[in-house]
This record gives structure tokens, sequence and C-alpha cells, in this order.
């Protein structure tokens, strides 16, 4: 069973080398914040206030931040509306809608652990 075990461990890439998929991933949803902008997001299109009302504490920065990487990565769109004050629309894209099941599984382990 052991040596099942290591061969199993040996075919998976190391943490460290470029091919490893979860790091990869790691590398999009990184941090507390940007897993809560998905889990908002995952609900519908928000707005910039709508978002920073929902997660209590982030600062506006951290938040603008956060965004602006997610939509780097693909994970979401930032439309803005020629109005007077501006209206910025935030949603995801297919890519961040594919996250669907990783923030499920999130809340599902929240549920049954904490």
């Amino acid at each position: 069973m052991n040596q099942d075990r290591a061969e199993r461990q040996a075919d998976l890439p190391t943490l460290s080398s470029p091919e490893c998929a979860v790091e990869r991933a790691l590398d999009v949803i990184d941090g507390r914040w940007t897993t809560l902008i998905l889990r908002d997001l995952l609900r519908g299109t928000r707005r910039f206030g709508e978002l920073k009302s929902s997660l209590r504490g982030v600062s506006p920065k951290t938040l603008t931040d956060r965004l602006r990487d997610l939509e780097g990565h693909g994970v979401l769109t930032r439309t803005v509306y020629p109005e007077i004050p501006p209206r910025v629309e935030y949603a995801l894209t297919d890519k961040g809608r594919a996250l669907n099941q990783v923030v499920g599984a999130l809340a599902e382990w929240g549920e049954a652990w904490t």
C-alpha cells in the first residue's frame, strides 16, 4: 500500500514546478478577499460599492487591486458606463464561472468542519 501511495505521489508535479496546476490555480484565486469576491460575483453582476459593502473590512485599495488581478487573469470583466457619475460593473467570465465548483467545495468544507 505504501508503494502505491509513493508511486501516485511521484506522478504529481512538485509545488515548485511550473507545471503544477495547483500552484497556477492559487496564483489566480490567492487570498481571502479574492475568494470572497468570487463568491459574490457567482451570484451575479455587482458594482464596486456592493462588493465593498458585502466584504466587511476590505479597504477600497485592496478591493481595487484584487479586482484588477482577477480582470488581468481573465476571470472577470469590468464594464464602465459613460454616465455621470460613472457606473462600473463587474461580472465573471466563463473562466470565472468555472470556479463555482472550487468555491462550492470550500463552502461545503467550511460547513462540515468549522
